[in-house]
């Protein structure tokens, strides 16, 4: 066999096995906006009284959601680097960084959080004071900060990232509108009752991720076919 044959084959494998990776990114990006209305939906109130409710499913759901929404994004990011510039970069490190904070946070809230409920009931409370921000009886360190920053963080990613896909024209432009309206419905969520607040937030953006990821894995279907 010739070398240009040999290379030609090696290319051929390539070019397969990065379509299968942006086909699986694409199934992780819509992973993730299921995650994102699971959360929507069953989210309970945060106060103590809720950890023996759906909480504990529903936190599952959140940290698979961080692990999902981080290769799913990068996939999104992947496909457009070129088009989306640094305002694309901007927005997909800031939206991943929220996503890797709420997967930690989600891990502590389904599975160590319900083991607290008779042992340490005081922890359990500061801990829900770090959302309605009420300081509890024992000190969290910096982690009350850290949800504060993750807050603007979860603003300003979508809004980024939405605007960014949206100029990059690959991925449907109204998929990427309905990711930066997070930026209108993440301040309009402080101002409705705690119930409606992940309904408000979550399920658009669960929507939009699902829809650029069924983007992306039909895209590179169709390719691969």
């Amino acid at each position: 066999m010739s070398a240009n044959a040999k290379s030609s084959i090696k290319v051929s494998k390539t070019k397969m096995t990065t379509s299968a990776l942006m086909r699986l990114a694409g199934l992780s990006a819509i992973v993730a906006g299921v995650c994102f209305l699971v959360i929507g939906f069953f989210h309970p109130v945060n106060v103590p009284e809720s950890v023996n409710t759906t909480w504990v499913i529903v936190h599952i759901f959140a940290t698979a959601l961080g692990f999902f929404g981080l290769f799913g994004m990068a996939g999104l990011y992947a496909r457009q680097v070129e088009e989306s510039g640094w305002l694309g970069l901007a927005g997909f490190l800031l939206f991943t960084g929220w996503m890797t904070v709420v997967c930690g946070a989600s891990f502590v809230e389904a599975f160590i959080l319900p083991t607290l409920t008779t042992e340490s009931p005081a922890f359990i409370a500061s801990w829900m004071g770090m959302f309605s921000g009420v300081r509890g009886a024992i000190d969290l360190g910096p982690l009350p900060m850290i949800w504060n920053l993750s807050g603007i963080m979860f603003v300003l990613g979508p809004l980024l990232f939405g605007i960014a896909t949206w100029l990059a024209r690959i991925f449907p432009r109204a998929a990427a509108v309905l990711m930066a309206l997070n930026t209108v419905l993440v301040p309009l969520g402080a101002v409705v009752p705690p119930a409606f607040q992940p309904k408000l937030i979550m399920i658009p953006m669960g929507i939009a991720i699902a829809w650029l990821g069924y983007a992306l894995w039909s895209e590179r279907r169709a390719q691969a076919s």
